[in-house]
C-alpha cells in the first residue's frame, strides 16, 4: 500500500513562491514610481498600487506587495 501524500521522489505542484528578504514598510514615503521599481528589482513578484482607501481583497498572495499611494507618494505598506 503506497504512503499517503506525496513522497520526496514525488515532485508534485510547485511550492508556493516566497517573499523576499524586505521589509515593506521600508516603502513608506517613497514616491510611488520609485517604489514599486524597487519593490521589483528586490524580488516582490507581484507590485499593487492602490489608490488611498481602495477596496481590495483580504486572500494573501506569497509574493504580492501591496503599496497604499496618495498623492504620488507610498503611504502604507505591506506583504501578501
Amino acid at each position: 500500500m503506497p504512503p499517503d501524500g506525496p513522497s520526496s521522489e514525488d515532485p508534485g505542484t510547485p511550492p508556493p513562491p516566497s517573499e523576499p528578504a524586505d521589509a515593506p514598510g521600508a516603502y513608506a514615503g517613497l514616491p510611488s514610481a520609485v517604489a514599486g521599481r524597487r519593490a521589483r528589482e528586490r524580488g516582490w513578484s507581484v507590485v499593487r498600487l492602490l489608490p488611498a482607501g481602495a477596496s481590495v481583497t483580504m486572500e494573501r498572495r506569497a509574493g504580492r506587495l501591496n503599496l497604499e499611494v496618495c498623492g504620488g507618494v507610498v503611504h502604507r505598506c505591506w506583504a501578501g
